[in-house]
């Protein structure tokens, strides 16, 4: 590889780029995928396995007066039929409220429809199937509470205990010069991966092994011991491969529950597969909002207050972590902001994380207020911004750890051709098409939990790292097989990436674009730790030219630890063969960067640049082009960086113009739940996306990653609405945008 690395006590790294670090290689995992070899819980197999099917409510709201389970329990194959009557008792754990539904089968009451009453389990998949239709329930219905207005719906205030902000944003307000306050909303959206989610539970005497399609295992196993009143240590969660998620992955469902349940009851190995109607209920979606935003500002354009509040929906009875108001908290300079947030309780399945949750909906809210204020004052969109950019945290008054959004406006601005449009609505057209040009800012919020990552060398020289993480499909095995091979000075080739196992070194979820930073500042601890290994394994040997060499001394280069003075050193496999050793691992650990310091850890950032075409007599929306400049920290790796900004970009161009998870106000029941009837954006739908990085490194961690993940979701959907307004003249304050809505 041509590497080389220096490695010191205080964790200071310099290093030449190595190749691949950087640029778009191809994914290690790829021949693995495209070969049929990777094993999805789906795949996953037992000699003796049973199946697992799962029997829904048909109601949205009350109690099963009797459920009769005599047909199914007498059907062929069958082994068991667990309702709340003869389930074992569930604990419902404090402290796990972002991974933790409520424990199903605890009761006779259903707050949802959908919500699980039985699991039927039998030799066969098709036979459990065939049992779970002849269990007949008989319920005394109520009527449900669905809609976010509903007024008999249950508040929840300062739900996050988050509300706040700085100055006095109603006297502020009422001396402003202009103002701008709408509402807007956003409708329910259904994460959808493409691999549908199981679980399959195997008991060895006390010792539970669960493979599931899980973003992650380390939280996964908390919340199951937690759950099931187990010791931690004696549950193992399995997930190196998942068909998808987008988040939907990140808190510990009921299925996964009462595979485990299921296979105890039965003393056999329980594989439990959700239908793609059954995703709709059982696995989260991203909660609609209402959100009233109320901007202030002077003639010349510069903010005085922002005031956000922002309603959303949650499952009776469950607790959701979902700030939607806070991206106004920090995206602007102003004296005077306040934000809060409301829960309104409703007899919906429980939501969950959907791809840059609560910032994707507040960031439609907040960027579309803001071009509305561009107009009320005549000013270009990007100036708006440019001259509302904050130098610092607008509340704590913090300096951003790196804050590059500057640049993105400008570079994207320019990339797109943002200086041939004619601010006037209306005034663009081809032939009978409308065509606008729009725009948004963003930024995700800083999400980088504590990690541990091990790192084992072979005596062939070989490397090995292992940690609990998993790859969501996002490119973890790659980058960071591509950051241990840059650290130890070793062929890509040469270094395994090992992950999605909860037995191996503690890791966080991969969820809030969090995990390349959290796992790769743990691989460089490691590999920081392994030198220093290495280097005590030879302090008192005479045949090596390393003897009482320290960190500092060293730098490694081309698979060898060479002293910096005079460059005599020696390779990992002559130490390890000298010393009669077959390995050496060691663990490294990176802890949460505090954020009550002067300089503040700060997500990624980007400007989203949008152009629509808008059938004049028809209403028909077209997205022609969509730019994103972003501001990502280090790349790894320029492709999969690139493929995830793309990928967030298509769920932001299906958030604003398709998606729309509908509940019958009058059952409860979501009337859309199959990919015929839910709209999701397609190879037809979707434009050229470019995709430019700007910016550079962020000193707050040893890698200088940021994390992109989710930064493409947040913005797309603004930036396509103020599209939508300028090809039309129509401002559109609700997602998804129709036709309907524009003619």
């Amino acid at each position: 590889m041509g590497s080389s690395a220096v490695h010191d006590d205080s964790g200071e790294r310099e290093a030449t780029t190595p190749a691949g670090i950087g640029e778009g290689i191809d994914r290690v995992d790829a021949r693995v995928k495209v070969s049929g070899r990777a094993t999805y819980p789906t795949d996953v197999d037992y000699p003796d396995l049973a199946h697992a099917v799962l029997v829904q409510s048909t109601i949205g709201a009350g109690r099963i007066r009797a459920i009769d389970t005599a047909a199914a329990r007498a059907a062929p194959g069958v082994l068991a039929v667990i309702t709340h009557e003869n389930a074992p008792r569930l604990v419902k754990a404090d402290g796990q409220l972002s991974s933790l539904p409520p424990p199903p089968l605890q009761s006779d009451r259903i707050v949802y429809h959908g919500e699980n009453i039985a699991v039927v389990v039998a030799e066969t998949f098709e036979q459990a199937t065939e049992a779970a239709r002849l269990v007949r329930a008989d319920y005394v219905a109520d009527t449900p509470v669905v809609e976010i207005d509903d007024p008999g719906a249950e508040h929840v205030r300062d739900p996050f205990g988050s509300d706040g902000g700085t100055g006095d944003t109603a006297r502020a307000l009422a001396s402003a010069q202009v103002r701008v306050e709408q509402t807007y909303r956003t409708a329910a959206n259904t994460n959808n991966p493409l691999g549908p989610f199981a679980a399959v539970a195997s008991w060895d005497g006390d010792r539970l092994t669960v493979h599931d399609a899980t973003q992650g295992p380390s939280n996964t196993r908390t919340g199951l011991a937690a759950t099931l009143g187990l010791p931690r240590d004696d549950v193992r969660v399995l997930a190196p491969y998942i068909g998808g998620g987008f988040g939907s992955g990140l808190r510990t469902w009921a299925h996964t529950v009462l595979a485990a349940v299921a296979a105890r009851h039965v003393g056999r190995p329980v594989k439990l597969v959700l239908t793609r109607k059954q995703m709709f209920t059982s696995v989260g979606h991203r909660p609609d909002t209402r959100q009233t935003v109320r901007v202030g500002a002077g003639r010349d354009g510069r903010i005085t207050a922002i005031d956000h509040e922002a309603w959303q929906t949650l499952s009776v009875g469950d607790e959701n972590f979902e700030k939607v108001s806070r991206v106004s908290l920090e995206s602007y300079a102003s004296p005077h902001i306040r934000v809060r947030d409301v829960q309104v309780r409703v007899n919906i399945p429980s939501p969950g994380s959907m791809r840059a949750p609560g910032d994707a909906q507040g960031s439609f809210a907040l960027e579309s207020a803001l071009d509305e204020l561009a107009y009320e004052l005549d000013m270009d969109p990007v100036e708006l911004r440019l001259l509302n950019y904050a130098e610092k945290h607008p509340v704590t008054g913090q300096q951003w750890s790196s804050n590059a959004l500057r640049e993105c406006y400008r570079t994207g601005a320019e990339k797109f051709g943002w200086s041939r449009r004619d601010p006037k609505p209306r005034s663009m057209r081809r032939g009978r098409t409308l065509v606008g040009y729009g725009m948004g800012g963003t930024s995700f919020f800083f999400e980088q939990q504590a990690c541990r990552a091990r790192i084992t060398v072979k005596r062939d020289g070989s490397a090995v790292v292992a940690s609990a993480g998993m790859d969501l499909g996002t490119g973890t095995y790659t980058v960071m097989t591509q950051l241990a091979a840059e650290l130890l000075a070793l062929p890509l080739q040469r270094v395994r990436m090992v992950l999605g196992d909860s037995s191996l070194p503690e890791a966080p979820s991969a969820g809030g674009s969090g995990l390349t930073g959290a796992m790769g500042s743990a691989i460089h601890a490691a590999s920081r730790n392994l030198i220093r290994s290495f280097l005590d394994l030879v302090r008192d040997d005479t045949r090596s030219p390393l003897r009482g060499a320290d960190v500092g001394d060293v730098r490694v280069e081309d698979g060898h630890i060479k002293r910096k003075d005079d460059g005599r050193g020696e390779s990992y496999e002559a130490i390890l063969s000298r010393h009669g050793r077959d390995e050496l691992a060691v663990e490294g650990a990176a802890d949460a960067p505090k954020t009550d310091q002067p300089v503040i850890p700060t997500g990624p950032y980007a400007a989203k640049f949008a152009e629509v075409h808008v059938d004049a007599d028809l209403g028909v929306i077209r997205v022609a082009r969509l730019v994103t400049a972003a501001h990502a920290g280090r790349i790894l790796n320029e492709k999969t960086a690139r493929s995830q900004l793309i990928g967030g970009t298509v769920g932001g161009i299906g958030m604003a113009l398709l998606e729309d998870t509908m509940t019958e106000p009058r059952t409860g029941r979501i009337a859309n739940p199959t990919f015929g009837d839910y709209l999701i954006a397609t190879n037809a739908d979707i434009p050229h996306l470019e995709v430019y990085f700007v910016g550079g490194p962020d000193p707050t961690t040893p890698n200088g990653t940021k994390g992109c993940g989710e930064l493409g979701v947040p913005g797309t959907a603004a930036a396509i609405a103020n599209a939508v307004y300028h090809a039309t003249g129509k401002r559109v304050r609700e997602l998804p945008i129709t036709l309907e809505q524009v003619l």
